[in-house]
C-alpha cells in the first residue's frame, strides 16, 4: 500500500517522494484513513514509527480542502507537544509536508519572543505546533484565538501527564469548540492515559502497532551494574569503540550532564550536552551540529528523549537510569529509527535497583547483563557470556565493551569486570 491508496491528496503524496517516503508505516496504514474521516484517534506506536505523519498528514489534507483564510489570530488546527524540540521537530516535518500547499504552519515554544510570537499569530494560521506554557502566555495575552480550531492533536501524551501539563491541558481546553476531531498519540500506556482519552476524545478509534511500552524490535539492550563512581571511565570505554559513530547519553540532572559532557571533550571527544539550563538558541545549535555530524556525543536530559528523530543514532547510553520506567522506553527510542539497528546500554548502580526492576517489569522481559551481576536481593536480568565478577571483585563492576576489565582496583578477568568499583555518590532526584 502506498499514500495514495490511503486517500491523500497528490500534492501531499508528491512531497512525500520527494522526501524519500514512499512506503506508509504500519501506524500510519492504521491510523490515516480513520484520521480523514473525522474519527478521534488514539494511537499507541514504538518511536521512530513516523506517528507525526500519522496526524499530520490527515490534518493537513483536510485543511486544504478548506475554503478561505483563517481570521485574524485564530487557529484551524492545533498540535500541543511537551517539550521545545520534539515540536520544533513536528513543525519542521510538517512544513516539508505541506510545501506549494494554502496551509501555513506555526510554531509558540518557549525560549523564544513572546512579542515575535504574538505578531505572526496576527494573520491567522493553518496548523499551529505548540507547548502548552508558551500557548496559556499567548492567549492571556490575546495573542491568539481558539475557539474557531477544528483539530486537536495531543503528542506523546504520556509526557505531557508526566511533566505536570493536565492542568495547562485543561486550561486550554476549556477555550476549544466541543465539535472538534481530536487525536492522542504516545509510545506508552500509563494508568492515566485512559482518563486522559475520556476527557478529551469522542467515541475514539484505538490504532496500535506494538503493546504499550514495547521498544523497537532491532533495538539490543544490555545493562552493566556498575558504582556510580566507575560510570564515567566505563562509558569513555564504550565510546572509545565507536567513535566516529553517532551516541545519545542520558543523564538524570542538568548539572550531571553538563559536568560529563566537558569531561568528554576533555577526553577529545566531539560532546554536545542539551538540557533545562541552556536557551533555545543553544539547544537548536547543539542539535544541529549532531545531527550534521559534526559532533558524534550528545549529553542530554529527559528533555531530548522525546521529538529527537536523527536516523544516524547507533547508539544510546543510560548513564543514569530514568526515575519514570516509561521514559527509558523513550529514551533508547532515539536509535533503530526507521528501521535501522541500534544498541542502547544501560549503567545501573546499586541505587538505582528499584528503577531497573520497574523498567524490567514494564518490558516485560530481562535485559542482558553485560557486566557485573545484579545487586544483591534485587533485579531479574539475564548474564550474557561477558558478565560476571571479576577477580576478589563485588557485584557490580561493569566489565568493558569487549567482555574484560574489571572495575576500579579488581584484575581483569575474562568474562569478567568486577572489581570493588568506587562509592556510589548519592544520587540526585532534581528534576532535569
Amino acid at each position: 500500500m502506498d499514500f495514495t491508496e490511503l486517500g491523500l491528496p497528490a500534492k501531499l503524496v508528491s512531497n512525500l517522494t520527494e522526501m524519500g517516503l514512499v512506503d506508509p508505516t504500519p501506524i500510519q496504514v492504521k491510523a490515516i484513513p480513520h484520521a480523514l474521516e473525522g474519527r478521534d484517534v488514539m494511537g499507541l506506536a514504538q518511536t521512530g514509527t513516523g506517528k507525526t505523519a500519522s496526524f499530520g498528514l490527515p490534518m493537513l489534507a483536510q485543511l486544504m480542502r478548506t475554503e478561505g483564510k483563517p481570521a485574524p489570530k485564530t487557529v484551524r488546527g492545533l498540535i500541543l507537544a511537551p517539550t521545545r524540540e520534539l515540536a520544533k521537530q513536528i513543525a519542521d516535518n510538517l512544513m516539508a509536508y505541506a510545501a506549494g500547499t494554502s496551509v501555513r504552519v506555526g510554531l509558540v515554544v518557549g525560549g523564544a519572543s513572546l512579542n515575535a510570537q504574538a505578531k505572526r499569530l496576527e494573520r491567522g494560521t493553518g496548523l499551529l505546533v505548540a507547548t502548552p506554557g508558551r500557548l496559556i502566555d499567548l492567549m492571556e495575552r490575546r495573542a491568539v484565538r481558539l475557539d474557531k480550531t477544528q483539530f486537536l492533536v495531543l503528542d506523546e501524551a504520556d509526557q505531557m501527564l508526566d511533566l505536570g501539563f493536565i492542568h495547562a491541558l485543561r486550561q486550554i481546553a476549556k477555550v476549544l469548540p466541543t465539535e472538534r476531531q481530536t487525536m492522542l498519540f504516545s509510545a506508552t500506556m500509563p494508568k492515566h492515559m485512559n482518563e486522559l482519552a475520556q476527557a478529551y476524545l469522542t467515541d475514539p478509534i484505538r490504532v496500535e502497532t506494538a503493546p504499550p511500552g514495547k521498544p523497537a524490535d532491532k533495538i539490543r539492550q544490555s545493562v552493566h551494574f556498575i558504582e556510580q563512581g566507575d560510570k564515567a571511565r566505563l562509558l569513555v570505554d564504550h565510546l572509545d569503540t565507536h567513535r566516529d559513530q553517532a551516541a545519545v547519553v542520558f543523564a538524570r540532572t542538568k548539572h550531571g550532564a553538563e559536568k560529563l559532557m566537558k569531561s568528554l571533550v576533555a577526553k577529545g571527544f566531539a560532546a554536545v550536552s542539551v538540557h533545562g539550563n541552556k536557551s533555545q538558541g543553544q539547544r537548536e545549535r547543539a542539535i544541529k551540529a549532531f545531527r550534521a555530524g559534526e559532533m558524534t556525543v550528545l549529553v542530554a536530559t529527559d528533555v531530548a528523549a522525546r521529538g529527537l528523530d536523527i536516523p544516524d543514532v547507533r547508539y544510546v547510553y543510560n548513564y543514569d537510569l530514568p526515575n519514570v520506567a516509561d521514559n527509558y522506553v523513550h529514551r533508547i527510542g532515539r536509535t533503530a529509527r526507521a528501521g535501522r539497528d541500534g544498541t542502547a546500554v544501560a549503567f545501573c548502580s546499586p541505587d538505582e535497583m528499584g528503577e531497573f526492576k520497574a523498567i524490567q517489569k514494564l518490558l516485560k522481559k530481562d535485559i542482558d547483563v553485560a557486566g557485573g551481576q545484579p545487586w544483591p536481593g534485587n533485579g531479574n536480568a539475564k548474564a550474557l557470556n561477558g558478565g560476571g565478577r571479576g577477580r576478589g571483585g563485588k557485584p557490580g563492576g561493569g566489565g568493558k565493551p569487549n567482555g574484560g576489565g574489571g572495575g576500579r582496583g579488581g584484575q581483569q578477568r575474562r568474562g569478567g569486570g568486577g572489581g570493588n568499583g568506587g562509592g556510589g555518590r548519592k544520587r540526585q532526584r532534581r528534576a532535569a
